[in-house]
C-alpha cells in the first residue's frame, strides 16, 4: 500500500492557477496513480487535508497501513515543522512531490522542510510527477 498525501489547496488541483498547476484534477491524479501502483503489485489510497494537524493525522496514519508515503505538502513543505516530524516517525520510503518548480517561484518556496525527510524530491514536471513517483515507489518496494 502506498499512501499519496495531500496538503493544503490540492482539493483545487485543475481550478486553482491552472497556468501553474494544470488543468487534471486530484481525482485525476488519484486514477492514474492508482493505475500505475497496481502495475507493481501495490495499491494506492490517496488523501487531502487543508489543515496541518490534518497532514500529521494522515502521516501518523500511513505508519501503520502503508509501505511508502508520496507525499505533496503544498504550502507546509515550507512552514511544517510537525510535518517535518510525523514524516520522520514514517520508517519507509518518502518521496515529495510539487506541481509546480518551487526553484523557479518566490524564494521563500525553495526551502521545504518535507526535502530533509524524503528520499527523493520531484519537481516542475506537473501532475506527471507524481505518476513518476508511483513508478520510484513501485521499484524501491519491490
Amino acid at each position: 500500500m502506498i499512501h499519496i498525501l495531500n496538503g493544503p489547496n490540492l482539493n483545487l488541483l485543475g481550478l486553482r492557477q491552472p497556468e501553474i498547476y494544470g488543468s487534471d484534477t486530484l481525482d485525476d491524479v488519484a486514477r492514474e496513480c492508482g493505475a500505475l501502483a497496481a502495475e507493481f503489485g501495490l495499491q494506492a489510497e490517496l488523501h487531502q487535508s487543508n489543515q496541518e494537524g490534518g497532514m500529521v493525522d494522515l502521516i501518523q496514519a500511513a505508519r501503520n497501513e502503508a509501505a511508502g508515503v508520496i507525499i505533496n505538502a503544498g504550502a507546509y513543505s515550507h512552514t511544517s515543522i510537525a510535518v517535518l516530524d510525523a514524516l520522520n516517525t514514517f520508517e519507509g520510503p518518502v518521496i515529495e512531490v510539487h506541481v509546480s518548480n518551487i526553484y523557479k517561484r518566490e524564494p521563500f518556496r525553495h526551502h521545504s522542510y518535507v526535502s530533509h525527510r524524503a528520499d527523493g524530491v520531484i519537481a516542475g514536471f506537473g501532475v506527471e510527477g507524481y505518476t513518476m513517483a508511483v513508478r520510484r515507489m513501485g521499484t524501491l518496494l519491490r
